[in-house]
């Protein structure tokens, strides 16, 4: 399975590795953060956990096989290779970064060790869910720490570029601090918190507003989240107040939400509904939450969906994976604006900043060492932790660590000017 999750040039690469002989060396590929995305000072590290999957479950399947047989770029290759693919299976090592944790650029986030075919193949896969669900962990967090202690939840799926990144971007909010997600899938996968609500379509297929809300709070009772703004934001909250409990809240989805929200809260006061909660959505992201919060409305929660799904205003991120070594021989890339550091690395954080080292090097007194053994021998190294404790350990590396100076152990910049 996931074999041709890939670009072709991966496996034109494995087919010249085998046929020239060299398949079988050892070689290590540093999967770092060149750039930070824009408008970033830091990126909040998700995906891990499908990253290993991938490795652990990377097969090529007969069809596949037969497929790759008739591109003309495999003409030459000998029958022998494709036989190797009925194998093939990942046998290496890897070192990363537990997912939660904050990183900046320069820094190395994940270290693959492995036979060089092996190592090669993976490299389209294992940048683009992890960048993918970095950003969008890193953009909830944002979000979250605007929100200042109310709930943000996810609402992206609708708008997201696939439904399967709808589900892998609603976990990686979770990781960056939403409290729940509206992907019913993702709910069932990772054992996040749902929440929803009910669409204008609900509103508009009766003939009174204050029937389809009447009609809603039969059915989900203490879990009804009316959405008032179908037709006035205003009238339709005094409906849902007339009606009383049962009743979570109201969501409130265009107009001036300051103004409305307000308006809102003492229409529901004056019907004694204190504890009923106001959620704003509609276009949200983290200045237009923090600007909200600045200005005192009196909003409960926040609904946040395309700007979350798609990381709006930063959706990329200079992510590379190179060969740092090959066979005990130390490489780097050199070219302007786009080089790569030699050696196998390791990440060493102290309070007051970071050193990328090399990864042979002793942990410094006052440092621990970033990245851990994840898989060893083509094995897990450990079992991974669950969801609720990578959230846990994110909102501490948000707390505790903060931007700061990026620097180069000795040994590592001696062995920049000997390559």
């Amino acid at each position: 399975m996931n074999g041709l999750l890939t670009d072709l040039y991966e496996l034109t690469m494995a087919a010249g590795y085998f046929e020239t002989g060299r398949s079988a060396q050892w070689a290590t590929f540093e999967l770092s953060i060149r750039r930070l995305p824009r408008n970033r000072d830091y990126v909040l590290l998700a995906g891990l956990e499908q990253a290993l999957e991938y490795l652990l479950n990377l097969r090529f399947t007969g069809p596949e096989i037969d497929y790759l047989r008739t591109l003309p770029q495999f003409s030459l290759v000998s029958a022998a290779f494709f036989e190797h693919l009925r194998d093939f299976r990942f046998t290496g090592d890897v070192f990363a970064a537990p997912e939660g944790t904050m990183l900046f650029a320069g820094e190395p986030v994940m270290t693959v060790r492995a036979p060089l075919m092996e190592a090669q193949i993976p490299e389209t896969y294992l940048l683009s869910t992890l960048t993918f669900q970095t950003l969008i962990a890193t953009k909830a967090a944002r979000m979250v720490r605007q929100a200042a202690g109310r709930d943000v939840v996810e609402f992206g799926t609708r708008r997201a570029h696939t439904p399967q990144a709808g589900v892998l971007g609603a976990r990686a909010a979770y990781i960056g601090g939403c409290s729940a997600t509206s992907n019913t899938q993702t709910g069932f996968r990772f054992g996040i918190p749902v929440v929803g609500t009910a669409g204008h379509s609900w509103v508009m297929s009766y003939l009174t507003e204050q029937e389809a809300f009447q009609k809603l709070q039969q059915v989900l009772g203490v879990n009804t989240v009316q959405l008032v703004d179908t037709y006035d934001s205003i009238e339709g909250t005094r409906r849902v107040a007339s009606l009383g409990p049962p009743l979570w809240g109201i969501r409130l989805d265009s107009g001036d939400l300051v103004a409305l929200s307000r308006q809102a809260r003492a229409i529901l006061d004056s019907a004694g509904l204190h504890a009923t909660k106001i959620m704003a959505s509609g276009d949200l992201d983290e200045t237009k939450i923090g600007d909200l919060i600045a200005s005192g409305a009196p909003i409960d929660s926040f609904g946040v969906g395309t700007e979350l799904a798609t990381s709006g205003d930063a959706p990329s991120m200079g992510a590379i994976y190179k060969l740092v070594e090959v066979e005990g021989r130390y490489t780097a890339k050199h070219s302007e604006n786009k080089a790569s550091l030699p050696g196998p690395k390791q990440l060493f954080r102290f309070p007051d900043r970071d050193v990328v080292a090399l990864a042979s090097e002793p942990v410094p007194p006052g440092a621990t060492a970033v990245l851990e053994p994840v898989i060893l021998k083509g094995a897990l190294a450990a079992a991974s932790p669950d969801l609720p404790s990578i959230r846990r350990a994110a909102a501490k590396s948000l707390r505790t660590v903060g931007p700061r100076p990026v620097d180069y152990s000795d040994a590592l910049k001696t062995l920049m000017t000997q390559v």
